[in-house]
C-alpha cells in the first residue's frame, strides 16, 4: 500500500477513535443517567462453560463473571475471601477450614460446602477427563484419585456441614488462596449436576451460578448475555446491569465496532486489536498497554520426526528474530522470550537461556539434528506444518516466522489454520507438527509455567515430552520450605526444559486495549484475566 493511502487511513482511524472515546456508553442514557450495560467482544464461542472442563481464556472470561470461588482476586490484584467469609489455617499450613458465608445460587438454592467438594472431586474423577485436574493435585489424595490409584473418599476436601469445608494439602502451599480463585476451584450446584449431567450446555434454569452475574442468554457462536444477580451476597458492589458478549473473530471489525459506539471495550484480554492499528492508537493516546505474566509460544510435537530430536527443536527456536517480529508485526510492546517463565516471576529471564536470532548456532543445531536422524539435507525432512487457530494476528506471526525458517534454515514450512474448537482438539490429540499456543499465569508463581509439562499425558502438556530429572526437581520444589531454595529448584527445572526445548518461546505478552473513557474499575490482573464485578460507567 502506498504511503499516502496509509496516512489517510491513519488520520481517519485517529478521528474515529477520538469520537468514540468522547461518546462513551450513550446507549440508554436519559435524565443524566448512564446505562450500566457493558458491551465487549470475546472473539469466539467458548468451548465450555463448565468450571471443571474449562481450560481456555474465553471460557475463563465468562466463568469469572458468573461464578465465585472461596476467594477472588480484587482490584489491587490480591486474593481476598469471597464465597468464604472466614478461613482458619493450621500451624503446619496444610489444613484450611473455610466457613462459607450465607449465599444462594441464581436459582435460589443455598450455596453449601458440598457444592465445593462435589465440584473438585468431579474435576478429579478420571472419567470426566478434566484437562486442569492437575491444578487440584495440591490436595491430599487428589493425584492418586485422578490417576486411578486412589479413591474420591481419600481426596483432601470434605464438607463437615453445610457451611464448613475442610481442605487438607499435601504440602504447605503459600499461594493456595490464589488458587481457590481459579476456575477449576469454582463450586457447582451439586443438586442440579447430580440430576442433570448436561446442566452446563445452555443457559436456563439448570445453569445455576453463584457470582455477581447470571447467564440469561447463550446464543451459540453468536453472543452471550449476562445480567446482574440481585441475589448475589455482595450485590451492592455490582453496578453493571448487563454484559453483552459478542463473538466476532476479526480484530478490524472489533475496532470498527468500538469506533462506532457498538462496543465499550476492544482488545485484550477479551478480544484483539488489529496489529496494524496499535501504533496509531498509541499516537492518539488511546491505547492501554500493560505487561502481563503470559507467554506466546510454539509447541512442538516431540513424538514424531523431526521434532523428536532436541537439536532440531533448538535450531527452530534460535532461528527466529523475535525483536524484528515485535517491531514489525505484533507492535504491541511485547518482550522477546528466550525462557518459558515470565520475568515478572524470574527477573533474570528477561535475558533468557539463548540469544535471540542466533542463526549461526541454529545452523549448527540443525546439522547435528539432521545427522542424528539420518538425513543428509533439509530437503529430506518430512513435511512440516505450522498450525494456528484462525486469527489475523496469528496468521501474520506465522507467515513472518515461516519466512525466517526459510531464509535462516532453508526449511519449507506449510501453514494450517482452523477454528478454535477444531484447533484445540487437534493440538490435544497431537495431530500437528508445530502449534501456536499462549499461556497466561493462573497464579503468581513459576510452578504454574512448568507443572503442565510434568507428564506427557498431562492435560495441558500437548507436546508428548517428559523428563525424569525435570519431574524430580518439581517434586523437590513441592516440599522445599525455604523460598530461595525452592526458587533455585524451579530454575534448574526450567534450565532442563529449555535445553530440551519441547516448546519454542516467542514473546512475553502485553495486554493492549481501548475502552470508553467513562468506563471505570475494570479489574485486569497481572495474570491477564478480567473481572467486571466492580466495573461501572460514570
Amino acid at each position: 500500500m502506498k504511503k499516502r493511502s496509509l496516512l489517510v487511513i491513519s488520520m481517519m482511524l485517529v478521528l474515529s477513535v477520538f469520537l468514540a472515546a468522547c461518546a462513551g456508553n450513550s446507549e440508554g442514557e436519559k435524565d443524566g443517567e448512564v446505562a450500566q450495560d457493558l458491551r465487549i467482544n470475546i472473539n469466539t464461542e467458548p468451548p465450555t462453560l463448565h468450571p471443571g472442563l474449562a481450560e481456555d481464556s474465553t471460557s475463563g472470561t465468562v466463568l469469572r463473571q458468573v461464578f465465585e470461588g472461596l476467594s477472588r482476586i480484587n482490584l489491587e490484584g490480591e486474593a481476598e475471601l469471597a464465597a468464604a467469609e472466614k478461613v482458619d489455617i493450621s500451624d503446619d499450613q496444610k489444613t484450611y477450614t473455610f466457613t462459607l458465608r450465607e449465599a444462594t445460587w441464581s436459582n435460589g438454592d443455598p450455596v453449601t460446602a458440598k457444592d465445593f467438594e462435589y465440584a473438585w472431586k468431579w474435576a478429579l474423577d478420571p472419567a470426566n477427563a478434566s484437562a486442569y485436574s492437575y491444578q487440584l493435585y495440591y490436595l491430599e489424595g487428589a493425584q492418586a484419585f485422578n490417576e486411578g490409584t486412589g479413591s474420591a473418599d481419600e481426596v483432601g476436601v470434605k464438607a463437615l456441614d453445610d457451611k464448613t469445608l475442610e481442605v487438607k494439602l499435601v504440602n504447605p502451599t503459600p499461594f493456595f488462596l490464589e488458587l481457590t480463585a481459579f476456575y477449576t476451584y469454582l463450586p457447582i450446584n451439586s443438586k442440579i449436576a447430580e440430576a442433570n449431567p448436561n446442566w452446563a450446555n445452555d443457559a436456563g434454569e439448570s445453569y445455576a451460578t453463584n457470582g455477581p452475574f447470571k447467564l440469561t442468554e447463550w446464543s451459540h457462536s453468536d453472543k452471550i448475555i449476562l445480567e446482574k444477580d440481585e441475589n448475589y451476597w455482595d450485590a451492592d458492589a455490582v453496578k453493571l446491569n448487563k454484559i453483552t458478549m459478542i463473538m466476532v473473530n476479526d480484530p478490524n471489525t472489533e475496532l470498527s465496532m468500538f469506533d462506532s459506539g457498538e462496543l465499550d471495550w476492544a482488545g485484550m484480554p477479551t478480544g484483539n486489536l488489529p496489529q496494524d492499528a496499535l501504533s496509531t492508537l498509541e499516537d492518539a493516546g488511546k491505547l492501554n498497554t500493560e505487561p502481563i505474566a503470559g507467554i506466546y509460544n510454539y509447541k512442538l510435537n516431540t513424538t514424531v520426526e523431526p521434532f523428536n530430536n532436541a537439536n532440531i527443536r533448538k535450531a527452530f527456536a534460535l532461528a527466529i528474530n523475535r525483536k524484528e517480529l515485535i517491531d514489525n508485526v505484533t507492535q504491541g510492546g511485547q518482550m522477546p522470550a528466550m525462557a518459558i517463565v515470565p520475568p515478572t516471576m524470574i527477573p533474570e529471564n528477561e535475558k533468557g537461556y539463548f540469544k535471540d536470532n542466533d542463526v549461526k548456532k541454529a545452523k549448527e543445531y540443525l546439522q547435528k539434528g539432521l545427522e542424528e536422524l539420518g538425513y543428509s539435507d533439509v530437503s529430506e525432512l518430512p513435511t512440516i506444518g505450522l498450525s494456528y487457530n484462525t486469527n489475523e494476528g496469528h496468521q501474520k506471526i506465522a507467515q513472518a516466522i515461516q519466512d525466517m525458517w526459510k531464509q535462516n534454515l532453508g526449511v519449507e514450512v506449510t501453514l494450517d489454520n482452523s477454528e478454535w474448537k477444531v484447533y484445540i482438539d487437534k493440538v490435544q490429540s497431537l495431530d500437528y507438527n508445530i502449534a501456536r499456543m499462549g499461556w497466561l499465569g493462573d497464579f503468581n508463581d513459576p510452578i504454574n509455567f512448568l507443572e503442565m509439562y510434568y507428564s506427557a499425558t498431562g492435560g495441558n502438556n500437548d507436546t508428548g515430552w517428559e523428563n525424569q530429572e525435570f519431574q524430580k526437581l518439581l517434586d523437590q520444589s513441592a516440599t522445599e520450605q525455604d523460598e530461595e531454595k525452592r526458587l533455585e529448584l524451579l530454575k534448574q527445572a526450567e534450565e532442563i526444559f529449555m535445553e530440551e526445548m519441547p516448546v519454542i518461546p516467542i514473546y512475553f505478552y502485553t495486554n493492549n486495549w481501548v475502552q470508553a473513557e467513562n468506563l471505570k474499575d475494570v479489574a485486569v490482573s497481572g495474570l491477564g484475566d478480567v473481572q467486571f464485578k466492580w466495573a461501572h460507567f460514570e
